[in-house]
């Protein structure tokens, strides 16, 4: 996996932008299309604003995904990822097709396996994410993280850290309305995407990067499993980067 640190959140912002810029050009120029995973966030706001100024960008032939949705809420709610998304991407640029996770799904297994569907039509060329503060990869927590998982959505359980995150974050105003529960690509899945980039700014991912670097790679940090992908590259500022050594780029 290679780290890069840079000196401030808008220069990682910038840098994962253009490594996006050039996936899905470099994917539109191979097949004709590109497939694209976004994650959402306060972590992205960067990386997604230049994304979304660059001027390169074929959007018509880019199809959208994203990592996950809690269940039971509607997109017009303000923690719903899906409302983030529409504001912060398909508003902006119009992409060919984005493909939401549903969370007010009246079925939500049927939901996983509908979108998982979409998502095994094709490869998938570049996925975008974040590191959450307990190590988790979309919303697979630990300590129930599992590597082998064989489907590509899923229906999972939300841990205490992982909700008490979306309190701080502002996503919600106290603990009780956080869903328990929310529909996740897997680990496995995103393993297979041929190229990984970790957008993760600020302090409050500094342990937890921690963890996923120089920790072992196990169910107990989710994110200790993008040192195993050939292809991942890990964007940090110096509040989320601490102790680990990098060179700034």
């Amino acid at each position: 996996m290679e780290i890069r640190i840079f000196d401030t959140k808008q220069e990682l912002g910038q840098a994962a932008a253009a490594r996006a810029v050039a996936a899905i050009g470099e994917a539109v120029a191979r097949s004709g299309e590109a497939r694209v995973i976004a994650a959402t966030g306060a972590s992205q706001f960067e990386f997604l604003d230049v994304l979304t100024a660059a001027p390169r960008v074929e959007w018509g032939k880019v199809e959208m995904f994203h990592l996950d949705e809690y269940v039971g809420l509607p997109d017009s709610h303000p923690a719903s990822f899906r409302r983030y998304l529409r504001e912060r991407i398909l508003e902006r640029v119009h992409p060919r097709a984005f493909h939401f996770l549903a969370g007010d799904a009246a079925d939500p297994a049927a939901e996983c396996r509908r979108v998982g569907a979409l998502l095994r039509r094709a490869p998938v060329d570049v996925a975008f994410v974040g590191i959450g503060e307990n190590g988790h990869l979309a919303f697979i927590d630990p300590p129930l993280c599992d590597f082998a998982d064989p489907v590509a959505v899923r229906l999972v359980e939300l841990d205490a850290v992982c909700r008490q995150q979306q309190v701080r974050d502002g996503a919600f105003t106290a603990l009780d309305g956080v869903p328990r529960t929310a529909l996740s690509l897997t680990i496995p899945f995103l393993m297979r995407i041929p190229r990984l980039a970790a957008v993760v700014p600020g302090p409050a991912k500094r342990a937890a990067v921690q963890a996923a670097l120089d920790g072992p790679v196990t169910a107990a940090c989710p994110a200790s499993i993008l040192r195993r992908h050939p292809d991942a590259t890990l964007y940090l500022d110096p509040a989320s980067a601490a102790g680990v050594r990098g060179e700034a780029s």
